[in-house]
């Protein structure tokens, strides 16, 4: 159904997760959870307010952590 969510905080990758990078994870992970691929028409609505909200916590989360030993930029 949807492939391996990837890191997306350095050093996995070089450098900073784009904004694409955050929703495509989001999407993944909607999609894993909810069993759908696409949703019907009735549910798109709340699989896609799902989507955004999961990508705006994964810009929180990348923002604010602190990885010890890296610079941060």
């Amino acid at each position: 159904m949807c492939r391996s969510i990837k890191t997306l905080r350095p050093p996995a990758i070089p450098e900073e997760a784009t904004e694409e990078e955050m929703r495509a994870a989001a999407l993944q992970y909607v999609r894993k959870v909810s069993g759908f691929r696409a949703p019907a028409a009735h549910n798109q609505e709340v699989f896609d307010r799902a989507v955004e909200e999961i990508a705006e916590a994964t810009r929180r989360l990348l923002d604010e952590l602190e990885v010890r030993g890296a610079a941060r930029v």
